[in-house]
């Protein structure tokens, strides 16, 4: 018997020079090519995979503090996986087996269904489709609420992207928001947002990346006419632009620098862009969390395309 693979079943797809790998385990995104050329860091097929590259954020995106919430007037308890912190971390769904439904030369629709469990006693039906066209790759994420009780949902994505230099400091960055989520030591929002113009945090017009470390969590996003927010990452001689688009169910963005990846040699290889429909923290603060009531659904929409 052949050994399995750490990520499960790979489920590969294309588009004219385009190639993405999605997998079993987690329904991840764990390679995005265009060409011979990288637009995400992901990870081999032999590696587990490591600090959520590619992966769904369901059913809460970013940080659960004390992984404990309070909802319809009762308490819930979730494990502990960021035990540094003591917070809950990027959702229940990323180490599960999720199914390929449907799967075609460009496109492939994961699955799972999440049952309750300790700390999330709901029933939650997920879709994600990868697919590729001559615009790019676009990701669609739908949950249906298939149990009897209203749920709290929140979603989001963590690709690593890269415009192909060795780190992202000569990378150039658009990131159009107007205010940032001020944390504490534990990452978590204290409530304030504070304006970016005039700081390191403000990259409304594109410039080099630099030293500058985030981990931050950006609002106020400022679509454009399409209703639809991009960031953009350039390469120093502006040759290579990937772009990152979101829909307005994403009304959050978190920037990733990976200054703490434990893995010293990939730590800024890649910049974490994450659309999420929430804020950090929301089944606490309710900053944009979604309700969903028995039978409901949503669906949330982003993608990649790159030039040069």
């Amino acid at each position: 018997m052949a050994a399995i693979l750490p990520s499960g079943r790979q489920y590969p797809i294309g588009h004219g020079t385009q190639r993405a790998v999605i997998t079993e385990v987690g329904g991840g995104l764990r390679s995005y090519t265009v060409g011979a050329v990288d637009l995400i860091d992901g990870y081999g097929e032999t590696e587990m995979c490591t600090v959520a590259r590619g992966a769904p954020l369901l059913p809460w995106p970013n940080r659960l503090q004390d992984g404990r919430y309070d909802f319809a007037g009762v308490a819930h308890q979730t494990a502990l996986t960021e035990p540094e912190k003591r917070n809950a971390i990027h959702g229940l769904t990323r180490w599960l087996n999720w199914s390929a439904a449907e799967h075609e030369a460009n496109r492939v629709l994961m699955t799972l269904l999440l049952h309750p469990q300790a700390g999330y006693p709901f029933t939650l039906s997920l879709g994600i489709e990868y697919r590729l066209s001559k615009q790019g790759l676009a990701v669609t994420t739908t949950a249906t609420n298939a149990g009897a009780q209203p749920l709290p949902y929140g979603a989001g994505h963590h690709p690593y992207v890269t415009v192909g230099t060795d780190r992202i400091d000569d990378a150039v960055l658009r990131v159009p928001a107007l205010l940032r989520l001020e944390v504490d030591d534990r990452q978590i929002p204290t409530g304030r947002l504070i304006p970016v113009q005039r700081t390191v945090f403000d990259f409304l017009e594109p410039r080099r990346i630099g030293a500058t470390e985030l981990d931050t969590a950006f609002g106020s996003l400022l679509p454009g006419a399409d209703g639809l927010t991009r960031i953009e990452m350039l390469a120093p001689d502006g040759r290579r632009r990937v772009t990152l688009w979101m829909d307005a169910a994403y009304r959050f963005l978190m920037i990733f620098t990976g200054d703490t990846i434990p893995q010293a040699d990939r730590r800024r290889r890649g910049l974490g862009i994450e659309p999420m429909t929430c804020a950090p923290n929301a089944f606490r603060t309710r900053d944009g969390l979604l309700v969903l009531e028995p039978g409901q659904s949503t669906t949330s929409k982003w993608g990649l395309s790159a030039v040069g």
